[in-house]
Order: C-alpha cells, then structure tokens, then sequence
C-alpha cells in the first residue's frame, strides 16, 4: 500500500459502524493527512477520541468534502443518494457501505479477497456489501473456482448490531427486563429480541422475501460475477450483540469432498477454518466478534445432492468489522495502493 498520507472523511462518524470504521483506520495505520469527522445535523459538534487525539465532528454537507481523496459511507441509503455524487462532484473517492449504490450500474461491488479489480472500473464511488453477502462471498469463491457452483441455500442468524447501536441497548434492556420479571418493550424491532428469534430483516418485497434476504442473492451474484446462479436465502435476527452466523448448502458442479472443501476455504486470505465438532470446535459468534477474519466450521457432505457434489458448511464473521468496517478500509487501501483514487488534493495542488 502507498504511505503517501491521504485526507480521509468519515461520514457517519458517531454511529457503531463509522466508529468501527475510526477504529480500523488506526489499527491498520492508514497513512493519514488528515482524518474528517462528519455526521448529521445533529450529531455535528460532539467530539471523538482517536488514537489520543480529540477530533470535533463535523456536520455532512456537500462543502466538508473539499479537498477529502476518500470518504468512508456509513450513514444509510437516503444520506449516501444524496451526499455521495456531491462528494464525488468535489473531487473524492467514495466507499459508501450503504445499500444505495451496490446493484447500480458503472459501481463496482468489492469485497477485498474476492474481486479486488472490479475496483478499477470505479466513476468515483465503490460500494461495500451487506455484512451478510461479504462473509459469504470467499467460501464461495473458493468453491467457484474449484468445483464450479449449481445452486446455494444460505441461512442466516444476524445479530442486532447489524441494526444500530439502539438495537444493542434494546436487547441489553430486555434481558433485564427477563431477569427483573419485568415485560419486554420492543421499539426497534416488531416483536422482542431477547430470547427469540425473528425471520423479518428489512421489509418485506412482493416476491415474499425480504430485502435483507434479497441483498444477498443479487449482491452475491454480482460479486462472483455469477449472475445467473441459483441462490436463495432467509435472514433471521437473533440476539446475539456482534458477530452474524451463515448455514449454507452448496451443490456444486464437480464432486467435493469435505477435505478438499476445507483445504480451499484455508487457501483464502482471511479465511480460517475451525473444525472439529467432537472436540466441539467450530465458529462461534462471541469468538469472532472483534475480529477481522471469517470462519468457516461444521464442513460436511451434504448427502441430499447426488454424486458427493454437495457440501454444507457454517461461516460466522464479526459484522461490524470484516462485514462493514475492515473491508471499507481495505477498499480505501487497494484505491490507494493501485494508484485507483481520485486524488482531490493533488487537483487542487496542480490548479
């Protein structure tokens, strides 16, 4: 990666995923000129601490983008429809992690280990995937270029910080209210959390999926650059603070067996395989949470498909991280690394 320090803004600065994605930054030492902190109206004039430093937050608006060579997305799909062309208007490069962009025509769709050089073709925006089709999308790749891919059944078992930070202390509270005898209130969600599990993730589409489960399917095949695969998905919220859980059923073209399938899923960059369910190891969500890495555990034949061409594995990964926050970051160092962004200061420099 190139060590030429760049001018970073983060939009959505305050909220679970723009904090992570703070967090990131610093952990992986990006090469900072400088780091702008940008939220709502509202959240403008709080302070963060980074790395020892207090940095004031400042309001989004077209203007706190001048001069910024990469902005980082986290602040939902109505903010980045209308701030990322305004950014981009001002000479930035945008990672948006928001579902605005993803399926849009001329916006590249990365995960970082899958297809980095889609990032290439990039008009000045490049769209993170759902947290959910990001820990997805290595195994299969594993399996796509391997053994070739028929047809996909994942499930999915989300927790709530995929929802936001109000959705952490909704189920904080309702366990309390459990232990206390008190009666659950449920405010984010339809129905109480705690202690249940909910099949309703976004809203629901004509189809009868909802858009959570339909993000996976049309992200997925866009991503493998797959667009006609067979793929269907349910999404379900379970309480569980961090971290998302993935069943999944792969009939695939060529026979596979589960060592072989092992052997490819740890031949992926980030990639870990953790099974042995005698010795009751195997991807756990609170193991995974604070952790970049995707797991991969439960490798099994799947005896319901013919001629040992199906597999079934689980795959757990930290949604706020590698889900969201990491892989913006790793965008943010594969643009700059390939010389792929759109440098604002260097522009302004050379006028």
């Amino acid at each position: 990666m190139t060590r030429q320090p760049l001018r970073i803004a983060v939009v959505g600065a305050t909220g679970v995923v723009g904090r992570t994605m703070i967090q990131v930054l610093t952990e992986r030492e990006f090469p900072l000129r400088e780091l702008r902190l940008l939220a709502s109206g509202r959240s403008a004039g709080r302070s963060v601490s980074v790395d020892g430093r207090t940095l004031d937050v400042r309001e989004a608006t077209a203007e706190a983008f001048d001069g910024i060579d990469i902005a980082l997305f986290s602040a939902g799909a109505s903010v980045s429809e209308e701030l990322a062309p305004l950014a981009v208007a001002r000479g930035a490069t945008v990672i948006d992690n928001s579902s605005a962009w993803r399926m849009a025509e001329g916006v590249p769709l990365v995960v970082s280990q899958v297809n980095p050089d889609d990032a290439a073709a990039h008009e000045g925006i490049v769209a993170n995937p759902n947290c959910s089709t990001m820990q997805l999308a290595p195994p299969l790749m594993a399996l796509r270029d391997a053994v070739g891919i028929e047809r996909v059944i994942v499930d999915t078992y989300q927790s709530v910080s995929g929802t936001g930070a109000d959705a952490l202390v909704e189920l904080e509270d309702q366990v309390r209210a459990h232990v206390a005898g008190r009666p659950k209130q449920a405010a984010v969600y339809p129905h109480p959390i705690a202690f249940n599990a909910l099949p309703e993730i976004d809203v629901f589409l004509s189809n009868g999926y909802s858009k959570e489960e339909w993000k996976v399917v049309t992200e997925s095949r866009k991503i493998l650059h797959l667009p006609d695969m067979r793929i269907s998905c349910t999404a379900v919220r379970v309480p569980v603070f961090v971290s998302h859980s993935e069943a999944v059923h792969v009939e695939t073209r060529d026979p596979l067996t589960p060592d072989r399938a092992r052997e490819l899923f740890s031949a992926v960059p980030g990639v870990v395989v953790a099974d042995d369910p005698e010795a009751h190891v195997y991807p756990l969500a609170t193991d995974a949470a604070g952790r970049d890495e995707i797991f991969v555990g439960r490798v099994r034949q799947d005896p319901s498909v013919p001629d040992g061409r199906g597999i079934a594995f689980w795959v757990v990964s930290d949604n706020l991280r590698k889900g969201a926050a990491t892989n913006a970051v790793e965008i943010a160092e594969l643009l700059a690394g390939r010389g792929w962004v759109r440098r604002a200061s260097d522009r302004a420099g050379a006028a």
